[in-house]
């Protein structure tokens, strides 16, 4: 709050607010509201989802924001009534990582003199792109493991069980095509393991489940019942009175299994939960943190567990990982790049996922050690032996069992699988 009334007295005009998913984010914009709508000038604050008008009203209501000087409104909405709306002293922008598209910049350049404050968890677009042009300066609050060791947000176990083979997925315009994943992702065997893997890793626990499409969302949450786990799917489509229904009986213990595709992300106030379920590969870093982070509101003695089907800590690292922010756009890395920054591993026999702090060879969960790297030797007429120690696999009817790259390899050739498969499974795994 200070360095943003700092920001403005020096000059600055619009600033960005960083802070983790769970940091307090909707309090801080409202105590910005109250004290400007407290001086009579006008708030304008924009979302981008219907479902949180009414939900930050609230919010600001309690908080004490004179609403006579504050609209909340969708940014679709705003575009349309430009000319109706009041001129205001301030536009607040809530998961502002969306603003660089048209129409919030058409609301921007409308009200030219208006100070901005946008707030986000993760300051960077899908493609890279930073918010350099429309924010010009940048604050970020505490990290997520501040949160944590301070007791903001619950301390949280990942594990990473695969449950498919993702390599036959499509990407489309940078994000993983959801026709193809759903093909993937939507067999009997997959959800039979899913529902094994709650079972194992947290059984009982109220679970938020993310699914790729509505209709892998409503198969999962049929899969849950028939396995005699109360489950239910939400979307954007279900009545609102249905949908707080599904939320109270949530609350109350009633529905074990929320099942939905990315409503319940970004500001969607849900109960607490104490088990997400990631069933959607993506490549947004956004969606990832917004997701993954959903269990681990804090409360007393609560230790939230993430289960991780399809990978994404490969991609990202830990949900709390610290992470260097900035306005600007990043270059494209190249994946050998993008893999050398995710150092992540995970155990092989309870698929305990963690980010090493030294050369860690034993799991710290279950106390599995973790075989030795391949050792190269040079020979004197050049040729190259290597040193394989560990468990050498000869033939598996199971992938998970594969202990290494040479494990893999094998297994990946008797299935008939394309050559790149061993390699990005043994990535995934942390064997290179």
């Amino acid at each position: 709050m200070q360095r943003v009334h700092d920001s403005f007295k020096r000059g600055v005009k619009s600033a960005c607010i960083v802070l983790p998913c769970g940091g307090g984010k909707s309090v801080i914009v409202a105590e910005i509201a109250k004290r400007t709508t407290e001086k009579l000038n006008r708030v304008l604050f924009l979302v981008h989802r219907i479902e949180l008008c009414e939900q930050i009203e609230q919010t600001f209501r309690t908080w004490g924001v004179d609403m006579d000087f504050c609209q909340i409104m969708m940014v679709q909405t705003a575009c349309r009534r430009l000319k109706k709306i009041p001129c205001p002293s301030l536009i607040i922008t809530d998961e502002t990582h969306h603003s660089k598209s048209n129409s919030y910049r058409k609301i921007y350049d409308f009200f030219p003199d208006a100070y901005r404050v946008g707030v986000t968890a993760t300051p960077v677009r899908l493609d890279g792109s930073g918010l350099g042009d429309i924010y010009e300066t940048l604050i970020e609050g505490v990290s997520a493991k501040w949160l944590i060791e301070n007791k903001y947000l619950s301390p949280y176990t990942y594990y990473a069980p695969t449950v498919a083979d993702l390599n036959g997925i499509k990407i489309h315009c940078g994000e993983f095509e959801t026709k193809s994943a759903e093909n993937v992702l939507f067999n009997r065997t997959v959800f039979g393991n899913v529902i094994s893997h709650y079972r194992k890793l947290a059984d009982g626990k109220q679970a938020i489940c993310y699914c790729v499409s509505v209709k892998h969302s409503s198969a999962m949450a049929e899969e849950f019942q028939a396995n005699g786990i109360s489950a239910v799917h939400i979307d954007g489509t279900t009545p609102k009175a249905e949908r707080q229904r599904i939320i109270e009986d949530f609350r109350n213990g009633k529905i074990k299994i929320l099942c939905n595709v990315d409503l319940i992300s970004e500001g969607f106030n849900v109960p607490d939960c104490e088990c997400a379920i990631l069933l959607r590969p993506t490549k947004s870093l956004t969606l990832y943190i917004q997701q993954a982070m959903r269990c681990m509101r804090y409360k007393p003695r609560k230790s939230a567990v993430i289960i991780d089907h399809v990978g994404n800590y490969a991609r990202f690292g830990m949900p709390d990982a610290d992470r260097e922010w900035t306005l600007e756009s990043r270059p494209k890395k190249s994946r050998q790049q993008a893999e050398e920054e995710v150092k992540v591993l995970q155990c092989l026999e309870c698929f305990y996922t963690f980010q090493p702090e030294d050369d860690v060879k034993v799991c710290p969960k279950c106390g599995y050690v973790f075989p030795k790297k391949e050792r190269t030797l040079e020979t004197k007429d050049g040729a190259e032996l290597k040193n394989i120690t560990g468990f050498v696999l000869e033939y598996s009817d199971s992938s998970d069992q594969c202990r290494n790259y040479n494990d893999l390899v094998r297994y990946a050739k008797k299935r008939g699988y394309k050559t790149g498969w061993a390699y990005y499974q043994a990535k995934q795994r942390g064997f290179l």
